[in-house]
Protein backbone atom coordinates (compact mmCIF):
# COMPACT_ATOMS: atom_id res chain seq x y z
CA UNK A 1 0.00 0.00 0.00
CA UNK A 2 3.18 2.43 0.93
CA UNK A 3 4.59 1.81 -2.77
CA UNK A 4 0.98 2.19 -4.42
CA UNK A 5 0.77 5.41 -2.19
CA UNK A 6 3.69 6.63 -2.99
CA UNK A 7 2.79 6.11 -6.97
CA UNK A 8 -0.69 8.03 -6.90
CA UNK A 9 0.82 11.14 -5.23
CA UNK A 10 3.18 11.21 -7.89
CA UNK A 11 0.44 10.69 -10.23
CA UNK A 12 -1.37 13.89 -8.20
CA UNK A 13 1.53 15.66 -8.70
CA UNK A 14 2.09 15.22 -11.88
CA UNK A 15 -1.16 15.70 -13.23
CA UNK A 16 -1.79 18.98 -11.58
CA UNK A 17 1.40 20.42 -12.85
CA UNK A 18 0.86 19.02 -16.30
CA UNK A 19 -2.53 20.11 -16.70
CA UNK A 20 -2.95 24.16 -16.27
CA UNK A 21 -6.74 24.42 -15.97
CA UNK A 22 -6.45 21.88 -12.66
CA UNK A 23 -5.10 24.76 -10.64
CA UNK A 24 -7.57 26.42 -10.44
CA UNK A 25 -9.11 26.52 -6.93
CA UNK A 26 -12.18 25.41 -7.46
CA UNK A 27 -11.72 22.64 -9.65
CA UNK A 28 -8.20 22.00 -7.49
CA UNK A 29 -10.17 21.35 -4.19
CA UNK A 30 -12.49 19.11 -6.26
CA UNK A 31 -9.98 16.88 -8.14
CA UNK A 32 -8.04 16.92 -4.68
CA UNK A 33 -10.89 15.36 -2.46
CA UNK A 34 -11.99 12.67 -5.30
CA UNK A 35 -8.10 11.95 -5.00
CA UNK A 36 -8.23 11.36 -1.10
CA UNK A 37 -11.02 9.35 -1.45
CA UNK A 38 -9.90 7.43 -3.87
CA UNK A 39 -6.75 6.82 -2.15
CA UNK A 40 -8.38 6.33 0.95
CA UNK A 41 -10.60 3.58 -0.07
CA UNK A 42 -7.58 2.03 -0.93
CA UNK A 43 -6.15 1.73 2.55
CA UNK A 44 -9.59 0.77 3.64
CA UNK A 45 -10.00 -2.30 1.45
CA UNK A 46 -8.52 -4.58 4.25
CA UNK A 47 -11.21 -3.10 6.75
CA UNK A 48 -13.68 -3.80 3.63
CA UNK A 49 -12.67 -7.22 3.05
CA UNK A 50 -12.99 -8.48 7.12
CA UNK A 51 -15.85 -6.99 7.50
CA UNK A 52 -17.53 -9.16 4.34
CA UNK A 53 -18.41 -5.68 2.34
CA UNK A 54 -19.63 -6.47 -1.19
CA UNK A 55 -16.24 -6.77 -3.23
CA UNK A 56 -17.81 -5.96 -6.40
CA UNK A 57 -19.44 -2.56 -4.63
CA UNK A 58 -15.65 -1.27 -3.79
CA UNK A 59 -14.73 -2.09 -7.35
CA UNK A 60 -17.53 -0.29 -8.76
CA UNK A 61 -17.22 2.82 -6.45
CA UNK A 62 -13.15 2.99 -7.28
CA UNK A 63 -13.58 2.56 -10.52
CA UNK A 64 -15.75 5.53 -10.79
CA UNK A 65 -13.89 7.63 -8.71
CA UNK A 66 -11.09 6.71 -11.32
CA UNK A 67 -13.43 7.23 -14.45
CA UNK A 68 -13.76 10.94 -12.78
CA UNK A 69 -10.25 11.74 -12.07
CA UNK A 70 -9.07 11.05 -15.79
CA UNK A 71 -11.97 12.64 -16.91
CA UNK A 72 -10.91 15.31 -15.33
CA UNK A 73 -7.45 15.25 -15.85
CA UNK A 74 -7.70 14.50 -19.54
CA UNK A 75 -4.77 13.13 -19.74
CA UNK A 76 -3.23 9.75 -20.79
CA UNK A 77 -0.48 9.25 -17.91
CA UNK A 78 -2.98 9.48 -15.09
CA UNK A 79 -5.32 7.43 -16.97
CA UNK A 80 -3.46 4.96 -16.94
CA UNK A 81 -1.91 5.30 -13.45
CA UNK A 82 -4.84 4.99 -12.11
CA UNK A 83 -6.48 2.28 -14.46
CA UNK A 84 -3.80 -0.03 -13.68
CA UNK A 85 -3.71 0.52 -9.99
CA UNK A 86 -7.40 -0.24 -9.78
CA UNK A 87 -6.29 -3.80 -12.23
CA UNK A 88 -3.52 -4.31 -9.53
CA UNK A 89 -5.92 -3.95 -6.63
CA UNK A 90 -8.62 -6.30 -8.28
CA UNK A 91 -6.21 -9.20 -8.79
CA UNK A 92 -5.32 -8.80 -4.99
CA UNK A 93 -8.44 -8.84 -3.48
CA UNK A 94 -11.08 -11.31 -6.20
CA UNK A 95 -8.95 -13.94 -5.77
CA UNK A 96 -10.90 -16.35 -8.02
CA UNK A 97 -9.52 -16.43 -11.59
CA UNK A 98 -12.72 -16.21 -12.82
CA UNK A 99 -13.70 -13.14 -10.59
CA UNK A 100 -10.63 -11.61 -11.68
CA UNK A 101 -10.75 -12.13 -15.26
CA UNK A 102 -14.39 -10.55 -15.04
CA UNK A 103 -12.72 -7.50 -12.40
CA UNK A 104 -10.00 -7.08 -14.98
CA UNK A 105 -12.08 -6.92 -18.38
CA UNK A 106 -14.71 -4.76 -16.58
CA UNK A 107 -12.20 -1.85 -15.51
CA UNK A 108 -9.92 -2.41 -19.02
CA UNK A 109 -13.57 -1.50 -20.95
CA UNK A 110 -14.18 1.39 -18.15
CA UNK A 111 -10.95 2.62 -19.27
CA UNK A 112 -11.11 1.85 -22.61
CA UNK A 113 -14.53 3.66 -22.54
CA UNK A 114 -12.59 6.64 -20.52
CA UNK A 115 -10.10 6.58 -23.11
CA UNK A 116 -12.21 6.94 -26.02
CA UNK A 117 -14.24 9.95 -24.67
CA UNK A 118 -11.16 11.73 -23.64
CA UNK A 119 -9.16 11.91 -27.45
CA UNK A 120 -12.48 11.78 -29.12
CA UNK A 121 -11.62 8.17 -30.62
CA UNK A 122 -8.68 8.53 -31.62
CA UNK A 123 -5.56 6.33 -31.31
CA UNK A 124 -7.36 3.25 -29.51
CA UNK A 125 -4.67 1.20 -31.01
CA UNK A 126 -1.92 2.76 -29.18
CA UNK A 127 -4.07 2.45 -25.81
CA UNK A 128 -4.30 -0.93 -26.52
CA UNK A 129 -0.91 -1.53 -27.10
CA UNK A 130 0.45 0.91 -23.89
CA UNK A 131 -2.46 -0.72 -21.04
CA UNK A 132 -2.30 -4.34 -21.83
CA UNK A 133 1.34 -5.03 -21.60
CA UNK A 134 1.45 -2.88 -18.68
CA UNK A 135 -2.27 -4.72 -17.40
CA UNK A 136 -0.22 -7.91 -17.86
CA UNK A 137 2.79 -7.13 -15.63
CA UNK A 138 0.79 -6.10 -13.06
CA UNK A 139 -1.20 -8.94 -12.94
CA UNK A 140 1.82 -10.94 -12.50
CA UNK A 141 3.67 -8.76 -10.17
CA UNK A 142 0.06 -8.95 -7.83
CA UNK A 143 -0.11 -12.85 -8.33
CA UNK A 144 3.19 -13.36 -7.07
CA UNK A 145 3.51 -10.90 -4.72
CA UNK A 146 -0.20 -12.69 -3.32
CA UNK A 147 1.65 -15.89 -3.45
CA UNK A 148 4.55 -14.77 -1.19
CA UNK A 149 2.90 -12.95 1.26
CA UNK A 150 0.56 -15.92 1.65
CA UNK A 151 3.67 -18.30 1.80
CA UNK A 152 5.14 -15.77 4.36
CA UNK A 153 1.88 -16.02 6.07
CA UNK A 154 1.66 -19.73 5.95
CA UNK A 155 5.25 -19.97 7.63
CA UNK A 156 4.52 -17.72 10.15
CA UNK A 157 1.49 -19.55 11.02
CA UNK A 158 3.45 -22.56 11.09
CA UNK A 159 6.39 -21.20 13.20
CA UNK A 160 3.69 -20.18 16.31
CA UNK A 161 1.97 -23.87 15.62
CA UNK A 162 5.56 -25.80 16.03
CA UNK A 163 6.20 -23.36 18.95
CA UNK A 164 2.57 -24.38 20.48
CA UNK A 165 3.55 -27.85 19.81
CA UNK A 166 7.08 -27.21 21.61
CA UNK A 167 5.50 -26.05 24.36
CA UNK A 168 3.30 -28.64 24.79
CA UNK A 169 6.16 -31.39 24.07
CA UNK A 170 8.13 -30.07 27.11
CA UNK A 171 4.50 -29.86 29.32
CA UNK A 172 4.39 -33.54 28.25
CA UNK A 173 8.33 -34.34 29.13
CA UNK A 174 7.77 -32.86 32.41
CA UNK A 175 4.44 -34.73 32.96
CA UNK A 176 6.66 -37.82 32.20
CA UNK A 177 9.39 -36.81 34.13
CA UNK A 178 6.87 -36.40 37.31
CA UNK A 179 4.99 -39.75 35.92
CA UNK A 180 8.48 -41.63 35.64
CA UNK A 181 9.77 -40.50 39.02
CA UNK A 182 6.71 -41.48 40.62
CA UNK A 183 6.69 -44.78 39.27
CA UNK A 184 10.30 -45.49 40.21
CA UNK A 185 9.61 -43.98 43.64
CA UNK A 186 7.11 -46.52 44.02
CA UNK A 187 9.00 -49.26 42.45
CA UNK A 188 12.08 -49.15 45.21
CA UNK A 189 8.97 -48.85 47.61
CA UNK A 190 7.90 -52.80 46.26
CA UNK A 191 11.81 -53.40 46.35
CA UNK A 192 12.41 -52.35 49.35
CA UNK A 193 9.35 -54.00 51.25
CA UNK A 194 9.46 -57.16 49.10
CA UNK A 195 13.19 -57.05 50.62
CA UNK A 196 14.06 -55.21 53.45
CA UNK A 197 10.42 -55.60 55.16
CA UNK A 198 9.99 -59.30 54.49
CA UNK A 199 12.97 -60.30 55.50
CA UNK A 200 12.80 -58.59 58.55
CA UNK A 201 9.53 -60.06 59.23
CA UNK A 202 11.14 -63.41 58.74
CA UNK A 203 13.64 -63.15 60.95
CA UNK A 204 11.61 -61.76 63.69
CA UNK A 205 9.78 -65.35 63.09
CA UNK A 206 12.82 -67.49 63.35
CA UNK A 207 13.99 -65.59 66.71
CA UNK A 208 10.65 -65.83 68.30
CA UNK A 209 11.01 -69.78 67.07
CA UNK A 210 14.36 -69.84 68.50
CA UNK A 211 13.75 -68.05 71.73
CA UNK A 212 11.11 -70.30 72.52
CA UNK A 213 13.12 -73.85 71.91
CA UNK A 214 15.44 -71.72 74.30
CA UNK A 215 12.83 -71.61 76.71
CA UNK A 216 11.53 -75.65 76.00
CA UNK A 217 15.18 -76.86 76.84
CA UNK A 218 15.49 -77.47 72.86
CA UNK A 219 19.06 -75.53 72.32
CA UNK A 220 20.28 -77.83 68.99
CA UNK A 221 16.42 -76.99 67.84
CA UNK A 222 17.27 -73.34 68.33
CA UNK A 223 20.71 -73.13 66.88
CA UNK A 224 19.54 -74.78 63.36
CA UNK A 225 16.78 -71.59 63.53
CA UNK A 226 19.52 -69.41 63.84
CA UNK A 227 21.53 -70.60 61.45
CA UNK A 228 18.92 -70.33 59.61
CA UNK A 229 18.03 -66.84 59.94
CA UNK A 230 21.70 -65.98 59.79
CA UNK A 231 21.68 -67.31 56.09
CA UNK A 232 18.35 -65.43 55.16
CA UNK A 233 19.66 -62.20 56.96
CA UNK A 234 22.42 -62.96 54.51
CA UNK A 235 20.18 -62.72 51.21
CA UNK A 236 18.09 -60.12 52.97
CA UNK A 237 20.99 -57.73 53.08
CA UNK A 238 21.92 -58.34 49.50
CA UNK A 239 18.74 -58.09 48.28
CA UNK A 240 18.42 -54.63 50.25
CA UNK A 241 21.75 -53.54 48.24
CA UNK A 242 20.43 -54.43 45.27
CA UNK A 243 17.28 -52.22 45.52
CA UNK A 244 19.19 -49.18 46.80
CA UNK A 245 21.81 -49.33 44.16
CA UNK A 246 18.05 -49.40 42.10
CA UNK A 247 18.91 -52.65 40.66
CA UNK A 248 15.46 -54.43 40.52
CA UNK A 249 15.74 -57.95 41.82
CA UNK A 250 15.18 -60.99 39.36
CA UNK A 251 12.26 -62.76 39.76
CA UNK A 252 13.95 -67.06 40.11
CA UNK A 253 13.99 -68.46 36.79
CA UNK A 254 12.28 -71.85 37.97
CA UNK A 255 9.25 -71.49 40.40
CA UNK A 256 8.59 -75.27 40.74
CA UNK A 257 11.55 -75.18 42.90
CA UNK A 258 11.83 -71.90 44.43
CA UNK A 259 8.05 -71.71 45.46
CA UNK A 260 8.04 -75.45 47.61
CA UNK A 261 11.26 -74.13 49.14
CA UNK A 262 9.36 -71.00 50.34
CA UNK A 263 6.64 -73.21 51.41
CA UNK A 264 8.88 -75.51 53.05
CA UNK A 265 10.54 -72.24 54.66
CA UNK A 266 7.34 -71.15 56.00
CA UNK A 267 6.30 -74.34 57.36
CA UNK A 268 9.58 -74.51 59.39
CA UNK A 269 9.56 -71.47 61.42
CA UNK A 270 5.57 -71.35 62.19
CA UNK A 271 4.73 -74.75 62.35
CA UNK A 272 1.91 -73.90 60.54
CA UNK A 273 0.99 -76.80 57.80
CA UNK A 274 0.54 -75.66 54.71
CA UNK A 275 -0.74 -77.59 51.04
CA UNK A 276 0.59 -76.56 47.90
CA UNK A 277 -1.13 -77.04 44.71
CA UNK A 278 1.71 -75.58 41.75
CA UNK A 279 0.82 -76.64 37.91
CA UNK A 280 2.86 -74.22 35.28
CA UNK A 281 3.84 -74.32 32.17
CA UNK A 282 7.69 -74.23 31.44
CA UNK A 283 8.53 -71.12 30.29
CA UNK A 284 6.72 -67.87 31.94
CA UNK A 285 7.35 -64.01 31.37
CA UNK A 286 9.75 -62.32 33.75
CA UNK A 287 6.56 -60.35 34.45
CA UNK A 288 4.46 -62.64 35.51
CA UNK A 289 7.31 -64.72 37.00
CA UNK A 290 7.35 -61.72 39.08
CA UNK A 291 3.97 -61.44 40.03
CA UNK A 292 4.12 -65.71 40.77
CA UNK A 293 6.97 -65.07 44.05
CA UNK A 294 6.23 -62.20 45.10
CA UNK A 295 2.40 -62.59 45.79
CA UNK A 296 3.43 -66.40 47.28
CA UNK A 297 5.76 -64.66 50.16
CA UNK A 298 4.17 -61.48 50.87
CA UNK A 299 0.94 -64.14 50.93
CA UNK A 300 2.73 -66.72 53.64
CA UNK A 301 4.63 -63.33 55.47
CA UNK A 302 0.89 -61.50 56.14
CA UNK A 303 -0.05 -65.11 57.25
CA UNK A 304 2.99 -65.78 59.76
CA UNK A 305 2.53 -62.30 61.20
CA UNK A 306 -1.39 -61.82 61.59
CA UNK A 307 -3.64 -65.04 60.50
CA UNK A 308 -3.75 -67.00 63.23
CA UNK A 309 -4.21 -69.67 61.59
CA UNK A 310 -3.94 -73.81 61.72
CA UNK A 311 -3.86 -74.68 58.17
CA UNK A 312 -2.92 -72.90 55.32
CA UNK A 313 -2.77 -73.83 50.96
CA UNK A 314 -1.54 -72.26 47.88
CA UNK A 315 -2.40 -72.72 45.08
CA UNK A 316 -0.87 -71.88 41.48
CA UNK A 317 -3.06 -73.06 38.03
CA UNK A 318 -2.16 -72.47 34.88
CA UNK A 319 -5.74 -72.13 32.54
CA UNK A 320 -5.64 -71.62 28.75
CA UNK A 321 -5.83 -67.75 28.97
CA UNK A 322 -4.20 -66.93 32.29
CA UNK A 323 -2.21 -68.04 35.95
CA UNK A 324 -4.38 -67.93 38.89
CA UNK A 325 -2.75 -67.56 41.92
CA UNK A 326 -4.49 -68.16 45.66
CA UNK A 327 -2.83 -67.95 49.29
CA UNK A 328 -5.49 -68.74 51.57
CA UNK A 329 -5.60 -69.39 55.40
CA UNK A 330 -8.31 -70.33 58.40
CA UNK A 331 -7.12 -67.57 60.40
CA UNK A 332 -8.99 -64.96 63.00
CA UNK A 333 -9.19 -62.69 59.30
CA UNK A 334 -9.97 -59.43 59.02
CA UNK A 335 -12.13 -56.61 57.13
CA UNK A 336 -9.46 -55.75 53.80
CA UNK A 337 -11.54 -51.93 53.91
CA UNK A 338 -11.11 -51.35 57.29
CA UNK A 339 -7.59 -52.85 58.50
CA UNK A 340 -5.14 -53.24 56.15
CA UNK A 341 -3.24 -49.85 56.32
CA UNK A 342 -3.59 -50.88 60.64
CA UNK A 343 -2.05 -54.40 59.87
CA UNK A 344 0.63 -53.03 57.83
CA UNK A 345 -0.32 -54.50 54.38
CA UNK A 346 1.29 -51.72 52.08
CA UNK A 347 2.61 -55.12 50.58
CA UNK A 348 -0.55 -55.88 49.28
CA UNK A 349 -0.24 -52.17 47.76
CA UNK A 350 2.38 -53.31 45.86
CA UNK A 351 1.55 -56.85 45.24
CA UNK A 352 -1.78 -54.79 43.37
CA UNK A 353 0.59 -52.49 41.21
CA UNK A 354 2.13 -55.40 40.45
CA UNK A 355 -0.32 -57.43 38.98
CA UNK A 356 -1.83 -54.36 37.14
CA UNK A 357 1.82 -53.38 35.19
CA UNK A 358 1.17 -57.03 34.32
CA UNK A 359 -2.13 -56.89 32.76
CA UNK A 360 -4.25 -58.67 35.89
CA UNK A 361 -6.12 -58.10 39.01
CA UNK A 362 -5.46 -59.13 42.73
CA UNK A 363 -8.66 -59.30 45.01
CA UNK A 364 -8.50 -59.93 48.85
CA UNK A 365 -11.08 -61.90 50.38
CA UNK A 366 -11.67 -61.71 54.36
CA UNK A 367 -13.89 -61.71 57.49
CA UNK A 368 -13.65 -61.96 60.95
CA UNK A 369 -13.31 -65.24 62.34
CA UNK A 370 -13.35 -66.99 58.78
CA UNK A 371 -9.50 -66.37 57.43
CA UNK A 372 -8.63 -64.88 54.67
CA UNK A 373 -7.70 -65.65 50.56
CA UNK A 374 -5.35 -63.75 48.91
CA UNK A 375 -6.00 -64.22 44.48
CA UNK A 376 -4.04 -62.75 41.82
CA UNK A 377 -4.88 -63.72 38.40
CA UNK A 378 -2.64 -62.94 35.27
CA UNK A 379 -3.71 -63.37 31.25
CA UNK A 380 -1.03 -65.27 29.38
CA UNK A 381 -1.74 -63.69 26.02
CA UNK A 382 -1.19 -59.75 26.03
Amino acid sequence: MLFLTSIFIFIYVWTVVSVPRLRTPDLLTFFTLLFILHLGLHWLIIWWIKNKWSLWLYLVIQTALVFTLATLAASIGPLLGLYLGLIGVSVGMLQSVRRIAAGVLGVLAVSAVNYYLITRGTGMAWWALAIIPMAVFVIIYVVLYSRESAAREKAQQLALELEAANRRLTEYADRIEDLTLAAERQRMARELHDTLAQGLAGLVLQLEAADLHLAGGRPERAQTIVQQAMTRARAALAESRRAIDGLRSQPPEDLAETIPAEVEHFISTTGVPCALEISLPDALPEAIRDVIFRTVAEGLTNIARHARARHVRVSIRSREDAVEIEVGDDGIGFDPARDAERMGHYGLTGLRERARQAGGTLEMESAAGKGSTLKVKIPLNQ
